[in-house]
């Protein structure tokens, strides 16, 4: 059977299934109940299990067929006016695409059969021309029944008409049953794979005997086989093939098929490299280049998500930032839509930078893929962090007047918090820059323009930099910030420290070049290098907790 689906612009789109030579092989009263349904646009597969009624399987829904069920005689029918079944219990009918897969009982007798339809769409390929044709290695990925073998199809017929194509076919999906292949191929030509477990040796045999620019494969499966493709991409040759699967971040989780993307290993970093980094000492990295450069996600038979760079992608899921892919989706009348999203803010340091102390160990979600939902589960996640810092420290979102709002960058919200409690400053630690009336950073991550601190300086927002994220500084900040207001709540904290300041400033008027006070925690200290300030004097802090002290000069 062939028809045309026109739309109302330029594009056809041509559908051969044959769908008589499957009928035919069907039970007359099987095949009469698969007519009689009317809806061969939608059918999938018919399913004969014996001693169960016959169903139908369409893109809306399963439906039976007859209110008898499949008998060994209805089994036996079939199975001898179809081809033979090959080691992975697959069948077809020659010079079509459909395929018959058998179910066996522990004494290999068939009790089961799977009879899917197979179409050649000519035109269903025009979603991802432009990346076929850009000579990149392309690997598919969707569920079963997506339709990764259809476009996989049409991907070699087209490359065919310019370059020398070889299929490596391991169940003879992609060109049909029997020694010629079907026409949905053109001229790419087929290699026969004798049994699955050999499908990596029949692709290396294709790259040594036949000179090809080209290989298709479906349905990488094995390690061998991902091996396999490996050592073709690395031989220069284009390579277009389909796995199994429901996104990248799904692929990096599959120990077998990793390789294709690049792979993942466990990395234990120098302690200079780890503070560099802002992470802890183990991450996770990309093993290798990936061999497939390209990677579409099939959403639906209408809808893809394309990762151009599947190396970058690699990186930013590792990374905790996963990077929103290009969406191509055909509308009602044909016409191909290509949304482009733009890339993430990603900070130039580890995902520690947004989420102080709290760094993400497992950057995946194993939650369907989909790089939309990912990024929001992660807003969520980096949400509830920052809720977790606030709960932990005590300090709400109640607006204090005359206080102002602070928003850190590079800085760990945990410590800035604390060290607004201590010294009783009347400032609030906010999740959102937009609310923020100062902005704190360090000195490494201004230098490198991280986008909060652009947008901070095209919003006018004050932006603070200080030499590192240790406690005294974040309270010199604090001190610098708020002049004069510094009040003293850390318990245990006596008016020893300040009483000592004092005297210090009345024996420096009465003429000593320096008094050294007594050793005394962040807190006090900071106390006392205030009160010298307002008396107009010099103070530095000398020594090393807990025997740092405040020396105060006359000038």
């Amino acid at each position: 059977m062939e028809y045309d689906l026109i739309n109302k612009m330029t594009t056809t789109q041509r559908i051969t299934d044959d769908l008589e030579a499957m009928l035919a092989v069907f039970p007359p009263e099987v095949a009469q109940a698969v007519q009689s349904r009317d809806n061969f646009d939608n059918l999938l597969e018919v399913i004969l299990d014996l001693g169960r009624n016959p169903s139908a399987r369409f893109t809306t829904g399963e439906v039976e067929l007859l209110d008898e069920p499949v008998t060994h005689d209805d089994l036996k029918y079939v199975t001898d006016r179809i081809g033979d079944f090959d080691a992975d219990n697959r069948a077809g009918l020659e010079r079509t695409l459909h395929r018959i897969s058998a179910i066996r009982n522990r004494r290999g007798k068939v009790v089961g059969l799977t009879c899917r339809v197979g179409r050649a769409v000519y035109g269903t390929i025009e979603i991802i021309e432009d990346l076929v044709e850009s000579g990149q290695s392309i690997l598919i990925l969707g569920k079963p029944g997506v339709g990764k073998t259809t476009m996989l199809r049409e991907a070699a017929r087209i490359l065919a008409q310019k370059h020398r194509v070889v299929i490596v076919d391991t169940s003879n999906e992609i060109g049909g049953d029997g020694d010629v292949p079907h026409p949905a191929v053109g001229q790419a030509r087929r290699m026969q794979v004798p049994k699955p477990s050999l499908q990596h040796e029949v692709m290396i045999e294709a790259v040594e005997n036949h000179n090809p620019e080209v290989i298709v494969i479906d349905e990488i499966g094995r390690e061998l086989e991902a091996l396999a493709a490996r050592t073709i991409a690395e031989r220069g040759v284009q390579l277009i093939g389909t796995a199994h699967g429901n996104g990248l971040e799904n692929l990096l989780l599959n120990p077998t098929l990793s390789d294709l993307v690049g792979g993942i290993e466990s990395v234990t970093l120098s302690d200079d490299e780890a503070r560099r980094r802002g992470t802890q000492k183990t991450v996770l990295e990309r093993r290798s280049p990936p061999t497939f450069t390209v990677l579409v996600e099939i959403i639906d038979r209408q809808h893809v998500a394309v990762h151009r760079d599947v190396a970058s992608s690699v990186d930013a899921i590792l990374r905790g930032y996963p990077m929103l892919p290009e969406e191509r989706y055909r509308d009602e009348y044909g016409k191909v839509h290509i949304v482009k999203t733009t890339k993430p803010n990603m900070p130039t340091v580890s995902q520690s930078l947004r989420r102080g102390n709290n760094m993400e160990t497992a950057p995946f979600q194993r939650n369907g893929g989909q790089a939309a939902a990912q990024n929001k589960q992660h807003a969520q996640r980096y949400s509830e962090i920052n809720e977790i810092h606030d709960e932990q420290s005590g300090i709400g979102d109640i607006a204090i007047p005359g206080e102002k709002r602070i928003y850190p960058v590079g800085v760990p919200r945990s410590r800035l918090i604390q060290s607004v409690r201590e010294l009783g400053v009347p400032a609030m630690v906010v999740k959102d820059l937009k609310e923020a009336d100062i902005l704190v950073t360090q000195r490494r991550y201004y230098r490198d323009r991280l986008q909060p601190i652009v947008e901070a300086e095209e919003r006018g927002i004050p932006i603070f930099v200080v030499k590192s994220n240790s406690i005294g500084q974040i309270e010199q900040f604090l001190a610098d910030s708020f002049p004069g207001q510094l009040t003293v709540r850390r318990e245990g904290i006596s008016s020893e420290g300040i009483e000592q300041a004092m005297q210090a400033i009345e024996d420096l008027e009465e003429g000593q070049k320096y008094v050294d006070l007594q050793p005394a925690p962040a807190s006090v200290r900071r106390q006392q290098h205030e009160i010298a300030r307002q008396a107009h004097l010099v103070s530095e802090s000398y020594g090393k907790d807990p025997n740092r002290f405040v020396r105060i000069f006359r000038d």
